[in-house]
């Protein structure tokens, strides 16, 4: 890691922060221990992050295959690796799973129809930076406004996550 984590319950202006950051996620990942050196990112962070996790419309499979595959575009194996429990929770299939890994396509018989669009914007999105007007007129045509702004932000938010992840050398 390229900074130093810190420790939890060392820095007591951070108690109530790290008591929030814990009830929602249950502990403070080495990802957090690196966020609390800047509180207000910490928390800005943990309410964008949860309300895209835990209070979003989009199907949690689809949203944790997203992720899987930004973690899977931008090279963020400890961020892969943590979804994976979360996307076998929810009900997808090691096969689509796997089927993550070959970024060299966004079409494959493990995923269904809705998951191979979602894996294309998010290709799309990660990749090129930008969703073409074709493309985009699928994901309107499944998806309404509100899931169409869940499923955008997840896919930003989870490529913001990566590279922070990527920058700090954060890993296992």
């Amino acid at each position: 890691m390229r900074i130093e984590a810190i420790e939890p319950g060392t820095r007591s202006a951070l108690a109530e922060l790290e008591q929030q950051i814990q009830a929602e996620r249950g502990r403070i990942s080495p990802l957090y221990q690196v966020l609390l050196h800047s509180p207000a990112i910490a928390k800005g962070w943990e309410q964008m992050l949860s309300a895209v996790r835990n209070y979003s419309s989009i199907d949690a499979g689809l949203r944790e295959l997203i992720i899987l595959r930004v973690a899977m575009l931008n090279q963020a194996a400890y961020e892969f690796d943590a979804h994976v429990p979360h996307a076998l929770k929810a009900g997808v299939t090691q096969a689509a799973i796997d089927a993550t890994r070959d970024t060299g396509t966004s079409a494959s018989p493990a995923w269904d129809g809705l998951q191979q669009l979602a894996i294309a914007v998010t290709d799309a999105l990660t990749r090129d930076l930008q969703v073409p007007e074709p493309l985009f007129a699928q994901v309107a045509a499944r998806f309404n406004a509100q899931e169409q702004v869940e499923l955008f932000a997840t896919i930003g938010a989870y490529n913001m996550v990566s590279r922070f992840l990527n920058a700090f050398e954060i890993g296992h």
